[in-house]
């Protein structure tokens, strides 16, 4: 199988699905094509993953560590496009949206995943840069599909801090040139990683340093770390809920992907600062921020807007702290993370539909009035506070096994930050699920799949973890050193 056109297709889907949808006006056609195009882009990654890596070349290339994100990113993307065909139908349907709004939002989706692929398979960081960007912008476009004042407000609060971010990461994309370039020369070699990392260890170490602190700060605003935040609740509270499940499930991570290319970078200078306890510091920051923070949210969006700050912060924790078993339990409990939140997501955005509401305090016996949502609302919850037998309980295992070996005395505030999460999560369930039922008790309307197929993955990946999959996420682990 030619690798190669793979890639090609990987990118070439999304993009042309986008462009025929942005043509199409009728909702339902537009709905059943984005299905059929995020279906086969789903096949591109799952055949890049049997396919042999082509060697790199100036403008793409293809590892374990890409693939791992391409995969994911791929079958969210699918089941994100099944539950969002009844879930923007639904809300047109009410009022809430009308064919107006929702004209272009599926060639917005696909120009979406065709951003994330692009950034993933780039060997030219400032191609991924730009890709970073294209997938900022589409979503900004539909964090204010509901023209509201409130959605419109945090649209415009995504745009500008996601800018700055952006505008950060760009700075420091710039200072890896400028360091690269008095050893590789002027143009396209002194931007393309596979070249970078073989000479890294000759660059000025001083431009390195001030580069990574700027690409952490960059990125890490688009991963959502604590204090650079901020738009992340309001984008998830106010923008339609598949959004809210691409963000949690997707978005952040591309994010994270750049910065740990920038990682294997830099530690690849001898000479440059140690990128791991920057990581650790602004994980460890996030993780205990976010978990005080639940328990104070009301918005049931926001309130798992905050549980994705909180485990992001723990992914980037894991690898800061480094070594085989800290990487491979933070790749991991990111592709944990994924599925879950974005299955959470899946299930609050019908809690909220058939409630008329996202207010905690008008929601509760769920498990009562609406069993399916309610008990896979406590599903999540329980995979999601990490514990057995899912896939999040083994993940935050291994993170904590591996701390308590390299770094004991950051178990404790690791540890601490968890056990905070885990009562806030178990205290908002209980009222939410059981109890006197409160709020409208409206039909349920729309199909569980997309939800249970993800918890049966996080379920499975708990109880038993192929072979293959061990060795690939070793092999990955490995690359991150």
């Amino acid at each position: 199988m030619n690798a190669e056109l793979v890639v090609g297709a990987l990118l070439a889907i999304p993009l042309g699905a986008a462009g025929l949808l942005a043509l199409l006006a009728g909702y339902r056609l537009t709905a059943r094509l984005n299905v059929v195009a995020s279906l086969l882009t789903f096949g591109a990654a799952m055949a890049l993953l049997l396919a042999s890596p082509p060697p790199p070349g100036l403008y793409f290339f293809v590892d374990d560590l890409n693939i791992v994100f391409i995969v994911i990113n791929s079958f969210v993307g699918l089941t994100t496009s099944i539950f969002s065909a009844g879930y923007i139908a639904h809300e047109i349907e009410t009022g809430r949206l009308t064919p107006v709004y929702v004209r272009f939002y599926h060639a917005m989706f696909q120009t979406m995943m065709f951003g994330m692929n692009l950034a993933f398979v780039s060997n030219n960081i400032g191609l991924m840069w730009v890709a970073v960007e294209l997938a900022t912008l589409s979503t900004v476009l539909m964090v204010g599909i509901y023209r509201t004042h409130e959605a419109l407000e945090a649209a415009w609060k995504y745009f500008i801090l996601a800018s700055v971010g952006i505008g950060l990461a760009l700075f420091g994309t710039i200072l890896v040139y400028m360091a690269a370039q008095p050893v590789m020369g002027e143009g396209l070699p002194a931007m393309v990683w596979t070249e970078l990392v073989q000479h890294a260890s000759r660059f000025d170490p001083a431009l390195f340093n001030l580069a990574f602190v700027f690409l952490l700060l960059g990125y890490g605003t688009k991963v959502g770390l604590a204090p650079l935040h901020a738009w992340l609740p309001d984008a998830h509270a106010e923008g339609p809920t598949p959004i809210s499940a691409v963000l949690s499930g997707l978005l952040l991570n591309v994010a994270l992907y750049a910065l740990l290319r920038f990682k294997i970078l830099i530690a690849a200078s001898p000479e440059a600062i140690s990128p791991g306890p920057l990581m650790v510091a602004m994980g460890l920051t996030s993780l205990i921020f976010a978990a005080f923070m639940l328990y104070r949210r009301r918005d049931i969006k926001r309130f798992f807007a905050y549980s994705s700050i909180e485990h992001m912060g723990i992914i980037v924790f894991a690898f800061g702290v480094g070594g085989p078993l800290a990487n491979f339990a933070g790749l991991l409990h990111m592709a944990m993370h994924s599925l879950t939140k974005s299955a959470i997501f899946y299930g609050v955005g019908r809690i909220a539909q058939v409630k008329g509401t996202q207010n905690m305090a008008d929601i509760a016996g769920l498990t009562e009035t609406h069993p399916w949502l309610g008990w896979g609302l406590v599903i999540g919850v329980l995979a999601i506070a990490g514990l057995p037998p899912f896939g999040i309980f083994m993940s935050e295992f291994l993170i904590v096994s591996s701390t308590f070996a390299r770094e004991p005395l950051l178990a404790i505030p690791l540890v601490f930050g968890l056990l905070v999460a885990f009562g806030a999560l178990l205290l908002r369930v209980t009222a939410l699920a059981f109890g006197e039922p409160r709020g409208k008790v409206g039909p349920a309307e729309g199909s569980n799949v997309p939800m249970f197929a993800h918890f049966a993955l996080v379920l499975a990946a708990g109880i038993f973890l192929p072979p293959a999959l061990v060795s690939w996420f070793q092999n990955v682990a490995a690359i991150l050193g």
